[in-house]
């Protein structure tokens, strides 16, 4: 497999669209179809936001898979879960509403909702779904809360968040497209092929579209996650073409301004630029 760094027409295209802006881009691509890897920064400590949702779903799943937790057990919707909670619908709805943990991951992953996200790292530890990333190789991401304290300043220091690298959600992406066909990929995940194929799905099923979809055709398939951070925005995902698996993009902006120079909101453009990222790869990987 050969990696690029700086050099090559595409890697250039690549680290123009991130030099246009003067905010930090960070990534890991993969060319699906050759096996080709872009890198930039992809080894660098960088905030997760919710890209950190993918491990703690397979977390979840290898519990699942050891028959420590159950997709079908119910939980009820507490008020005191919505505490501290900025993301998602279930916040504003009334308590007392039940669900299943599989909705629940679902909820976490399809529409970043903090409350599903409580309700599956409340069946885990902490220390859990960080040592699980350690233990299949993903050791440049570190679990460090259940919440991001909602009073987070834009400068926060690194240890204040979850923190990851493009390599390691690029990776992780990977481990689970390899386990709809591998036994030994699902194996290395701690889980059932069946449970792969599942978390696959509803990485497909999100809903948000913006960044890595956002210039891609119109109906484009993209598994994927991302995330929204003081620092900056994120996504990780697996782009499909002609129902082909075509390319993995994993993208983390930081030290991303409030407002650019013409006024414009800073996460926008970084938004932008992994939009950007994301429709060079179309292009450049169908020649």
């Amino acid at each position: 497999m050969t990696t690029h760094t700086t050099t090559g027409t595409t890697a250039e295209r690549f680290n123009a669209i991130c030099d246009a802006q003067n905010f930090v881009t960070r990534f890991s691509i993969r060319n699906l179809l050759t096996g080709e890897t872009f890198d930039r920064g992809a080894d660098e400590e960088t905030p997760s936001a919710s890209t950190r949702k993918i491990s703690i779903m397979m977390a979840a799943l290898k519990a699942v898979h050891e028959g420590r937790l159950d997709l079908d057990e119910q939980i009820t919707y507490e008020a005191r879960l919505a505490e501290e909670v900025a993301s998602g619908m279930f916040r504003y709805m009334t308590p007392g509403i039940v669900i299943s943990l599989r909705d629940a991951i679902t909820g976490m992953m399809v529409l970043s909702d903090n409350v599903c996200t409580k309700m599956v790292f409340e069946r885990l530890t902490l220390e859990e779904v960080d040592s699980y990333c350690k233990s299949i190789g993903m050791n440049g991401t570190h679990h460090r809360f259940l919440i991001p304290p909602l009073g987070l300043s834009a400068d926060h220091t690194l240890n204040s968040v979850t923190t990851t690298t493009a390599r390691d959600q690029l990776f992780l992406l990977q481990a689970i497209l390899d386990a709809q066909t591998s036994p030994e990929a699902a194996a290395m995940l701690g889980a059932s092929q069946e449970l792969c194929v599942y978390a696959l799905k509803t990485l497909k099923s999100q809903i948000l579209r913006y960044a890595i979809p956002s210039r891609l055709p119109v109906g484009t398939v993209v598994a994927h996650k991302g995330g929204t951070g003081k620092r900056g925005r994120m996504n990780a995902g697996i782009v499909y073409r002609d129902g082909i698996p075509f390319y993995i993009i994993t993208a983390f902006t930081d030290q991303v301004p409030q407002e650019m120079s013409d006024g414009t909101p800073g996460y926008t453009m970084s938004l932008e630029t992994i939009g950007r990222l994301s429709r060079a790869c179309w292009d450049a990987f169908q020649a």
